[in-house]
């Protein structure tokens, strides 16, 4: 008997260890978040969704901007002091049209500088956030996406192409329910661009350029906006990333694989030391 409680007891530790690691690596992004804070006098406010293993059975859950998120975010807004700045470090391929505007529009009302950190990208309704901002930060990397709006499985501009390409008799009533969807969403998208574009006092016509450019589909939607595309845009935007952050991203990890796809040496290189490894 005494065999087999050990081998319990030694199970139930077994599971309990990826819950302690999990509380570590809160902790962890607390302390790395309050220091970024002192740092730069601000609110931080991280909104970073990938893929993470929770709890013992390490299930992946696939993560992306939903109306949880935009409580969330409103609730640390009306937290924080009219006139503090507020950091928003933002990793995530987009989400509900809803949450995102929502996030968006309290950005754009609140008193204080907001800058958006985009260590890698925010696509899609993460480009919507970050346009709201005063500043926007990204790695000489990262990207913003087009905000066009989808309809289920197809983008708005694709459906409103086939009433161009085909005659109205032959489009059954479904595609052309979708395509009015498409149209009034298309729309909707590009006034709430063109509103928070011209609530950071941009120009009227250049808001209505970069609102259209960015709602009317004339790229996939997954299409990568770079740093030099947006400063084009004569958007804010610069490379200024604090260190912190990218400290931060390494505790949201993906779900652990069998074999890293990525594999270096964790450790920040100068040309002398690969000289000097090369002669010995």
């Amino acid at each position: 008997m005494y065999f087999w409680d050990l081998i319990w007891l030694l199970l139930f530790i077994y599971t309990l260890i990826p819950v302690f690691k999990q509380r570590d690596v809160v902790r962890r992004r607390i302390n790395l978040i309050r220091e970024l804070e002192k740092k730069r006098g601000s609110r931080v406010i991280v909104m970073i969704h990938r893929q993470e293993s929770i709890s013992f059975l390490g299930i992946p859950l696939s993560r992306y901007i939903n109306i949880e998120d935009s409580e969330q975010v409103l609730r640390a807004i009306r937290l924080t002091p009219d006139d503090m700045p507020i950091d928003i470090i933002l990793h995530t391929p987009g989400g509900l049209v809803l949450a995102s505007e929502q996030i968006a529009r309290a950005i754009s009302m609140h008193k204080g500088k907001v800058t958006v950190i985009v260590p890698h990208y925010a696509m899609s309704g993460g480009t919507l956030i970050a346009l709201a901002s005063d500043e926007i930060i990204m790695d000489e990397n990262a990207v913003l996406g087009p905000v066009d709006p989808q309809i289920g499985n197809y983008p708005a501009a694709s459906i409103l192409k086939v009433l161009e390409l085909k005659d109205k008799r032959d489009i059954d009533d479904e595609t052309m329910i979708l395509a009015d969807m498409a149209y009034k969403a298309r729309a909707q998208v590009m006034d709430c661009v063109y509103e928070i574009l011209r609530a950071n006092n941009m120009e009227e016509t250049k808001a209505y350029e970069i609102a259209k450019i960015l709602t009317e589909g004339r790229w996939t939607h997954d299409y990568p906006i770079t740093c030099k595309d947006l400063k084009n845009m004569e958007l804010n935007v610069n490379h200024n990333m604090p260190l912190e952050v990218y400290q931060l991203m390494e505790l949201y990890p993906q779900p652990a694989q069998r074999r890293p796809s990525v594999e270096y040496v964790p450790l920040p290189y100068d040309s002398k030391n690969i000289k000097n490894d090369k002669r010995n």
